[in-house]
């Protein structure tokens, strides 16, 4: 079974990434780009949107999409995850939902935290780090 997913790739001003310490599986510990699955009747722009605001406080313009990737999930489950770029257009900047912490991280910083597999790769691979 095959799950649409969204993830919002937010750098502010410094260039620094908007990461979440992920809360609940998968992932449960590791450092991500915030997101989640697309809900029914919801369009890619309209989950990134919620979901960056159920995860980190914040409200966000939402722009192109930078890439794609799969990850499997249990039981056979393969996470379809399409991340778009976003600014910020408001808010406040907290942990919530799924989420046990959230922070703006320099991109020289990734490397010493636990990410989930493949985002380094990932923003490599899409031109942006």
């Amino acid at each position: 079974m095959r799950v649409r997913c969204v993830g919002g790739i937010v750098r502010d001003g410094q260039g620094r990434f908007l990461l979440v310490r992920r809360g609940r599986p998968p992932g449960a510990g590791l450092w991500s780009i915030p997101g989640g699955r697309v809900e029914p009747g919801e369009d890619d722009s309209t989950a990134v949107a919620r979901e960056l605001k159920e995860e980190t406080g914040l409200d966000v313009r939402v722009g192109a999409l930078a890439g794609t990737v799969e990850r499997p999930g249990p039981g056979g489950v393969v996470y379809e995850i399409h991340d778009y770029t976003a600014t910020v257009a408001g808010g406040t900047l907290r942990a919530g939902d799924d989420a046990s912490d959230v922070r703006w991280v320099p991109p020289d910083d990734l490397d010493g935290l636990p990410t989930t597999p493949g985002l380094r790769d990932a923003l490599t691979g899409w031109g942006l780090l």
